[in-house]
């Protein structure tokens, strides 16, 4: 593993951490819980062993009330420590996906295009789930058996040095033993879980996001085959992991059995001369007590695979070299919202809402440039029509206009190098309504007040009056009508108008409209066209792209683009 690699890992791993404040409760109450069930079956057996000999009842209270406390002590302090343990490491997991997310941000779109969508789904989804089990169940549980296993083996030493020795050279030999099988068995199968996992979330999403597609085609039988492998490879990878678990157990059960066998058998020469028989009944069953609390050991460190698996795919995705056509976002920048992200740089009010002059833009690993040597200029109540064939770079010019992409050159915003403003500003000054716009599984009024949160229900409806949709969203019940998953319950043209919708309300002084009217026909794209652009304040400007030719009611200046050679 290389040193960038390793330490983008550990950069991960540190995000999953909580603080040593928030996890030593979660440690102290472990080892509190683990000492008590090492001292109940130690004390009890030295109990029953003592009691056999009769002695007068008074020499017994002390042990009694001590099984007593040690197994209410074990469930009490077992409690507790899932408690403080748990609420360390859910509240940390919160964080880091807040933090995961935050890093993910200024990669999207395009830094991470090379990720299936089912892909990234399973690393910001299991994966990271997967680096709660750092704290849980890989550095308590080793730091909790560390702490029991010597205390236990102070004890056992005191009775017998001998017997302490056993103990020792059992506890290491047989979790060298189970580390080395688990790590043949199922160190590939740990590599292989979030892969599985990925293969089958893109499948499942790919039957649901195109099942229209699928069904129209007659590949659904297909589908479900692909579904039906993906989830036969997990099983089977989820099958190689616990058959090594079951494995690891079985190896320290028999060692456990072993070690107090031997422990029997080096203590017996010492009993009556050296050793009583109540302690030599407490150290010959304590081994097995121990290895309970030892097992922790061998899966914590199985478990230490998979996170580390786990942390490396999201390091793949989060820690990544952010690509020189991506522009870096600073997550303060987003601190600034609404009106604020505008008004905190000082716009020269004279100067052309936008000017191009000689923009170059290239995706990330492309060869060569998208486009090259764009210029033009865009005044208030201004529509520019962005016309070219496919591929011409259309699309890559709205991505470059909300800086979704870098772009060198001159790129201005009244007067302003866009290069100089933080994204957050741009973004609130040029809007993109996409080609399929997102619309939510929700009613219109949150579709809508993604935009403005303030917004009252007399702006929405204002808002959808203007762009034509007033009288089709008051018929199907006003803006509590539900639009679908995806927008399944709209059209495209409804879902265009909603998008500017958006837009109207986000108030943005450039709307870029990126192909509004893909997929519908002629006539219909024509009164759309109209509909879009005559909805748009006549203080705003409007930035058209299309491959289809503008109506002639709508006056617009035209710039085509040609495919690079």
């Amino acid at each position: 593993m290389s040193a960038h690699t390793e330490a983008a890992r550990n950069a991960v791993l540190a995000r999953a951490m909580p603080s040593p404040r928030r996890r030593f409760p979660g440690i102290a109450f472990g080892v509190l819980a683990d000492v008590c069930v090492v001292g109940l079956l130690g004390l009890s057996m030295w109990l029953i062993v003592r009691a056999g000999e009769q002695p007068p009842i008074l020499h017994l209270t002390f042990a009694i009330v001590g099984v007593r406390a040690l197994a209410i002590g074990r469930a009490a302090f077992r409690y507790t420590e899932r408690l403080f343990s748990h609420d360390a490491a859910l509240a940390q997991l919160a964080t880091l996906r807040v933090d995961t997310f935050t890093a993910l941000l200024p990669r999207v779109p395009g830094a991470i295009e090379s990720h299936r969508r089912g892909e990234v789904l399973a690393a910001f989804v299991d994966d990271v789930d997967q680096l709660q089990d750092g704290p849980l169940r890989v550095r308590q549980p080793i730091a909790v058996s560390a702490v029991v296993v010597i205390l236990s083996l102070v004890v056992v030493a005191l009775i017998s040095p001998l017997a302490a020795l056993v103990l020792a050279v059992m506890l290491v030999a047989a979790g060298t033993l189970a580390v080395v099988l688990a790590q043949r068995t199922a160190g590939a199968s740990d590599r292989e879980l979030s892969a599985a996992r990925a293969a089958l979330v893109d499948a499942l999403l790919e039957r649901f996001t195109a099942a229209e597609v699928l069904s129209a085609f007659g590949a659904i039988p297909q589908q479900r085959a692909r579904i039906a492998a993906a989830e036969a490879r997990l099983s089977a990878v989820q099958l190689r992991r616990a058959r090594s678990v079951g494995a690891t157990g079985a190896i320290l059960a028999l060692a456990s059995g072993l070690a107090s066998i031997l422990t029997l058998l080096v203590l017996l020469p010492q009993l009556g001369s050296g050793v009583s028989a109540p302690l030599f009944a407490a150290a010959v069953v304590i081994p097995a007590a121990v290895f309970e609390v030892f097992a922790q050991v061998p899966q914590a460190l199985a478990a230490r695979r998979a996170v580390q698996s786990s942390a490396d795919r999201v390091a793949a995705l989060t820690e990544s070299e952010i690509p020189a056509e991506i522009p870096v976002t600073d997550p303060e920048d987003f601190a600034l919202v609404g009106e604020e992200a505008r008004t905190a740089i000082p716009f020269d009010s004279a100067a052309a809402l936008v000017e191009v002059r000689g923009m170059s833009v290239r995706h990330p690993g492309a060869p060569r440039d998208a486009v090259h040597g764009l210029s033009f200029a865009l005044h208030a109540g201004e529509t520019l029509v962005i016309t070219g064939e496919s591929g011409a770079g259309k699309s890559t010019v709205a991505l470059a206009l909300v800086r979704f992409l870098a772009y060198r050159g001159s790129y201005r915003l009244r007067g302003v190098e866009v290069s100089e403003l933080p994204i957050a500003a741009v973004r609130r000054t040029v809007g993109l309504c996409e080609q399929n716009p997102h619309l939510f599984d929700a009613d219109l009024r949150q579709n809508l007040k993604f935009a403005r949160d303030t917004a009252s229900d007399e702006e929405l409806m204002a808002a959808l009056d203007r762009v034509g949709l007033g009288d089709w969203a008051r018929s199907r019940g006003g803006l509590d009508a539900p639009v679908g998953e995806h927008g399944a319950l709209v059209s495209g043209g409804q879902a265009q108008r909603i998008a500017l919708a958006r837009a109207l309300l986000a108030d943005f002084p450039v709307v870029v409209l990126d192909e509004p009217t893909a997929g519908v026909d002629r006539e219909l794209a024509d009164l759309l066209l109209q509909d879009l652009i005559g909805a748009v304040p006549t203080d705003r400007a409007v930035v058209l792209i299309t491959h289809t030719e503008l109506p002639a009611e709508i006056p617009a200046e035209t710039l085509e683009l040609t495919a690079p050679a």
